[in-house]
């Protein structure tokens, strides 16, 4: 079973937590301090770690710091109330593999989970294709094809497709894509993702072909099978 550990000094936020990530079919180990946090961290061999800035006795700076410069690769899905764009960016620096601010949803809160879980599992055996009914991404060449059809894609069109390709079936999140495609970890609020899904719909999901990527209302967008 995957094993999660997470470290957090606020009863209620972990009870959420955990709540959450164990209904996915996780096991979620708590631990409220970031002394503890750390040993375990590094001798627990866990799958992936949710770790909170703020903690008492040592805090998740200095944890994702001191686990990056030993060397354990886990990954490390940062929760905070810091919200500034400089916070976030010194925790990705410091070595977390994502940042989530407080409030948060705990659906989204696992979806990250399941992304960087992903991810790493794709890191141990990274594939050269990747598909979605019939649609292929060559992760070598960059070339995309539909039925047989070869697709055009601007570089940012191909980043965005990779990213829901490799979660198809998942739903994205806005600030999921920023981050992922466009490196902005805030919202700018602007159309920027809408004009770029527009663009790939016109090409993936041409007149004749089965629509693959979806619109969540309120959630995000997913690429998936037809149903």
């Amino acid at each position: 079973m995957t094993r999660i550990l997470t470290i957090e000094d606020d009863a209620v936020t972990a009870r959420e937590i955990v709540a959450e990530l164990s209904s996915h079919g996780l096991d979620v180990d708590w631990v409220d301090n970031g002394r503890e946090g750390l040993d375990r961290a590094v001798s627990g061999n866990y799958d992936l770690i949710t770790l909170d800035r703020m903690l008492p006795e040592l805090d998740g700076l200095a944890i994702v710091t001191t686990l990056r410069t030993m060397g354990v690769s886990t990954p490390i899905l940062m929760i905070s109330a810091l919200s500034d764009v400089d916070e976030r960016v010194r925790g990705l620096r410091a070595g977390g593999d994502d940042y989530l601010t407080k409030p948060f949803a705990t659906d989204e809160m696992a979806a990250r989970v399941e992304v960087l879980l992903r991810r790493q599992s794709s890191a141990d055996t990274p594939p050269t294709t990747l598909q979605v009914a019939d649609l292929e991404l060559d992760l070598i060449s960059h070339e995309a094809r539909r039925a047989e059809q070869v697709l055009t894609l601007l570089p940012t069109e191909y980043k965005l497709l990779e990213f829901l390709m490799r979660n198809s079936g998942q739903i994205l999140s806005r600030m999921m894509i920023f981050e992922e495609v466009w490196g902005y970890h805030f919202d700018p609020g602007t159309n920027l993702i809408d004009v770029h899904i527009g663009r790939l719909r016109k090409k993936i999901d041409a007149v004749g072909n089965v629509p693959l990527i979806r619109t969540v209302r309120g959630s995000g967008y997913v690429i998936a099978e037809p149903v």
